[in-house]
């Protein structure tokens, strides 16, 4: 009899479970990107720089080892890891959902006998039970699932994401302490040339030569570059602050900038004239913009945030198919016998198998709220989604127009600094001859100092500027 009865169980189970592939997810489709064709000033597309990996990005040795140093100890990132492998258990906990579980039960049971006798009646059993399996008939746990999956694979967005912030961050600290290494050497070279002019201002009015209004501007310059120097050092500071913090240790001394070498120049009568650094050779590598359509699969927090759509898509499904009969299965089978000698012996064997359909009749509402709050949240991924399209395209777009003016500031930023060193030596010059008055002087060094400090400043901005369009691009994560 149990013989004929197991093919027959194994058959309706199977049979049920195959009719639970009903889904109420509704179709996913794409929103529509809400920005232009393309972005200003461009015509046409051009290779991903998603395809450049950062290692071929940057050209600086010691650049590209502190950025694989961050890598292996931040740890914002090691967060963004470990919530994969979070996020990744969660799913697979939502995929078990769909399978019966089975466990190993043992029983026993002694109380007074039914017939009154006042004799004890026992009850032991042993066999195989399946506790509450609910068949997905209308894909509830399968809407479960999708949603968890699309979670699973946004967390991966994110950690992608969160190594572009990196790898862009860590450049763009290194290349600003690169730069206040510049302007300390810079500011240094104009204090010295300060301190001499003051000297030389003592000297002429100690000697009658020059009278106290020239000795007060010249301290006051002095003063200048002393406070200068110091907001200088401070700002190197913070820098290797901002470092240390990327990289999680302090960074090895091997890998930051080599402070620059000042080229040298003397003015009149031996009094050095404060000169900019030689630029450095160029250590980012150029990335072409593309086309606004390609930042849909470039940039990692866009997928990031179209796998959250989905998800919240998903969910929607789970909502709806709460107002269908929830269908679940219990069963068990093994031997039971009045004795514990009667265990697995003939005729001991048998099954019990109790499906059940629930279906909501009266929940104060509860079904239908939370299928309002699912169509809510899949309105908002909607909106978030768009909203990192439109961010992507404006942030391409900023470093597009720096790209496209920053070159050329810097030229003539360059071409004024050569004339403004120029202009100093030839009023250094003719004040020392008694031509022009030290106020020229004075002016010519503050102009100078200013320019020099300008054009550091103008070529930090256009390297950040390479980084922050890589990183708008979407790449960084790949190695």
């Amino acid at each position: 009899m149990f013989e004929n009865a197991y093919p027959r169980v194994a058959l309706t189970v199977l049979a049920v479970a195959a009719l639970s592939a009903c889904s109420f997810i509704p179709t996913y489709e794409r929103p529509a990107a809400p920005v232009a064709a393309q972005f200003p000033g461009q015509a046409q597309a051009a290779p991903a720089a998603d395809q450049i990996a950062w290692r071929e990005f940057v050209g600086d040795a010691r650049l590209r080892e502190l950025i694989a140093l961050a890598l292996a100890n931040n740890r914002d990132l090691r967060v963004a890891t470990l919530n994969i492998e979070q996020v990744r258990a969660q799913y697979q906990i939502r995929r078990a959902d769909q399978f019966p579980t089975l466990n190993l039960a043992a029983s026993g049971n002694r109380q007074p006998a039914a017939d009154g006798s006042g004799g004890i009646s026992s009850t032991y059993s042993v066999g195989v039970a399946l506790s509450s399996w609910e068949i997905d008939f209308f894909g509830r746990i399968a809407s479960l699932k999708e949603a968890a999956l699309a979670q699973y694979l946004a967390s991966e967005e994110a950690r992608r994401a969160a190594q572009t912030s990196l790898v862009a961050a860590v450049a763009s600290a290194w290349l600003s302490l690169q730069t206040n290494d510049e302007l300390l050497a810079l500011t240094q070279r104009t204090l010295a040339t300060r301190e001499d002019s003051l000297r030389l201002s003592k000297l002429r009015f100690d000697n009658g030569a020059t009278s106290a209004l020239d000795l007060r501007q010249a301290e006051s310059l002095t003063a200048a570059a002393q406070a200068s120097l110091a907001q200088q050092r401070r700002l190197r500071a913070l820098d290797l602050n901002a470092l240390t913090l990327l990289v999680g240790q302090a960074p090895p001394d091997e890998l930051l900038p080599v402070p620059p070498t000042l080229p040298a120049a003397s003015g009149a009568n031996g009094v050095a004239v404060p000169m900019a650094p030689t630029p450095a050779a160029p250590m980012l590598r150029d990335v072409p913009a593309g086309l606004p359509s390609d930042l849909l699969t470039r940039r990692a927090d866009i997928r990031q945030a179209e796998q959250q759509l989905i998800a919240a898509n998903a969910n929607i499904g789970a909502a709806r198919a709460a107002f269908f009969p929830r269908i679940s299965l219990t069963a068990s089978a093994g031997t039971a016998s009045s004795s514990l000698s009667g265990l697995f012996k003939d005729g001991s064997w048998g099954f019990t198998l109790a499906p059940q359909a629930l279906l909501p009749i009266f929940d104060a509402g509860r079904n239908r709220a939370n299928l309002d709050a699912s169509n809510a949240a899949r309105d908002i991924a909607v909106a978030q989604y768009e909203k990192a399209i439109q961010t992507a395209f404006r942030e391409v777009a900023d470093a597009l127009a720096g790209s496209a003016t920053l070159g050329d500031q810097l030229t003539a930023q360059q071409v004024q600094a050569t004339a403004e060193a120029e202009r100093f030596r030839l009023a250094e010059l003719r004040y020392r001859n008694g031509v022009a008055s030290f106020l020229d002087v004075l002016d010519a060094q503050r102009s100078l100092f200013a320019t020099q400090q300008a054009l550091a400043q103008t070529r930090l901005a256009q390297q950040q500027n390479q980084v922050a369009l890589y990183k708008a691009l979407g790449g960084g994560w790949a190695e």
